[in-house]
């Protein structure tokens, strides 16, 4: 981030503290200031040099706030908001049930006009106001409330540099969060690549796609793409909706994503006794290999799917998938024999701002129908086992992944070679299994491991108590999770099978057996 970027977070995240004084969280900080900076680019868009009509209608655009003050000006924040959020295309996306959490008026009129009004946005470099909502996105996801939508860009950054997307491609992420693998391609191809007119156009407008099922993520997505220069007014880059619902037809080249974690879909009932409680949602597509409520199992399967033959997915996936029995052994049968699964990433523990899970990285390629299965060997790269991050003290930079990287041999990965021998490197975090080898494992697991852990062995090696803490602590919530489930389903068991009961004769007992 540059030293102007930076200025310009820490001015915008210093008022922050001053409207959390009247109970606004981060989050809904970063959406007012969303809202405000979109309608104050939009204005200058009108003025020279650009002189562009603006999408905003006249009277609820910048300088219908600028003319008020007081309890006028909140009144008519409120109903521009309300206002807006009806229009159609990009900027009824941005305002999508946008409502107004700056409750004093004197505090927004500063919010407007101190800090926002003060500043030519369009004219800064997109690099720039690109780079300081960034900065503010980073900011909020280390707080409460909106690590789930921030995958660490490092990570995204060495995802991107092995997948290498090239002009002409089309990318999807079906969880796009706030947009951070879009960006990071968009910005890999155009470093890497000098683009005529038509590329360029293809590369800002169509290339990139992605789905957000939460209004919040969404327009901050939205946003932080237009503020890097991607995106126009008539079609969002962003569709808010439930990715995994149905089959949207279209088939893109490269799909990357870090799908929401949590293990099961759920919608929330209301049973007979009054009270809420939340039901299991198994996903049913004809496209799909298994059916299941397993929100991971159901993205990687949606992945392949929206895969053109022969295109390349990255995908993050906790450890459950690669081990789960029933539905995910059929997957992962399935993955290894119609993909070409070649490479697993194994990612530390403490480098995601969602805490309680521990992840990996699955790289396949979608292949044509045959009989012969298309994986040949997988390749893992061991990046946990002995190493330990966490998200102040020691954070994910790029350089650590600068290994698997090179391991990975993006330019012509049928010639890599093992960093792994039993002899002779015992400590080598690179090695391949065959297609047999995988076969034969229990339900077919890919949660593979090799290396020693030196705490086990020694104390002397062991991480720092508080990263010590933090370890166990992710093990006993994403344990709570699992408990939880088990506890709803078994809840859900006995209720229909008492109901089943309580209507009386065989039928009642055999359908309470079958559920």
């Amino acid at each position: 981030m540059s030293n102007h970027s930076a200025q310009i977070v820490q001015k915008l995240w210093n008022y922050c503290d001053v409207l959390r004084d009247d109970g606004l969280s981060y989050g809904d900080y970063i959406e007012q200031l969303t809202f405000l900076l979109f309608l104050k680019m939009a204005h200058e868009q009108t003025q020279a040099p650009w002189n562009r009509p603006s999408p905003v209608p006249k009277g609820f655009d910048w300088p219908s706030l600028m003319s008020k003050e007081g309890d006028a000006l909140e009144t008519h924040y409120r109903r521009l908001l309300e206002n807006l959020g009806k229009s159609k295309g990009t900027l009824g996306l941005i305002f999508r049930k946008a409502q107004n959490k700056v409750q004093d008026p004197a505090k927004l009129r500063r919010l407007i006009v101190d800090l926002l009004d003060r500043e030519q946005w369009s004219s800064l470099d997109a690099d720039v106001k690109g780079d300081a909502y960034e900065g503010l996105l980073e900011k909020t996801a280390t707080q409460s409330g909106a690590g789930q939508y921030f995958t660490p860009r490092a990570l995204i950054r060495a995802i991107v540099d092995v997948v290498q997307p090239k002009p002409g491609e089309t990318l999807v992420d079906p969880a796009v969060g706030t947009g951070g693998f879009l960006l990071a391609a968009h910005d890999y191809i155009a470093r890497n690549n000098r683009l005529d007119k038509d590329q360029k156009k293809h590369l800002k407008l169509e290339a990139l796609r992605g789905w957000e099922i939460a209004d919040t993520p969404a327009r901050l997505c939205t946003m932080n793409l237009l503020l890097h220069g991607i995106g126009g007014d008539e079609t969002p880059i962003v569709v808010v909706d439930d990715a995994i619902r149905s089959d949207p037809g279209k088939r893109w080249k490269i799909a990357l994503s870090n799908p929401p974690f949590g293990r099961k879909s759920s919608v929330t009932v209301i049973n007979d006794e009054g009270e809420q409680e939340k039901e299991a949602l198994t996903v049913v597509r004809d496209d799909f290999w298994a059916s299941t409520s397993n929100k991971q199992l159901n993205f990687v399967q949606h992945i392949k799917t929206l895969l053109e033959v022969n295109g390349r997915a990255a995908v993050v996936v906790p450890d459950n998938v690669l081990f789960e029995g029933g539905a995910g052994e059929t997957i992962r049968r399935k993955l290894l024999h119609e993909c070409d699964v070649h490479t697993l990433l194994r990612l530390p523990t403490g480098i995601f701002y969602a805490q309680g899970v521990k992840a990996n990285v699955l790289f396949f390629e979608k292949k044509p129908g045959r009989e012969k299965p298309w994986t040949e060997k997988l390749w893992v790269y061991d990046l946990r086992t002995n190493k330990h991050f966490t998200l102040k003290t020691n954070p994910l930079k790029r350089a650590d992944l600068d290994e698997f990287v090179a391991c990975y041999l993006p330019e012509n990965r049928h010639q890599r070679k093992a960093t792994w021998s039993e002899k002779k490197a015992p400590e080598g975090r690179w090695r391949s299994y065959g297609y047999e080898e995988l076969l034969q494992r229990d339900k077919v697991s890919l949660d593979i491991f090799w290396l020693k852990d030196e705490s086990l062995e020694d104390s002397a090696n062991l991480p720092a108590p508080d990263v010590i803490a933090g370890e166990i602590v992710d093990d006993l919530r994403a344990a709570l999770e699992q408990f939880e489930a088990i506890q709803t389903d078994l809840s859900r068991i006995g209720r229909t099978g008492a109901r089943s009961r309580a209507g009386g004769g065989s039928r009642g007992t055999e359908e309470a057996r079958e559920d």
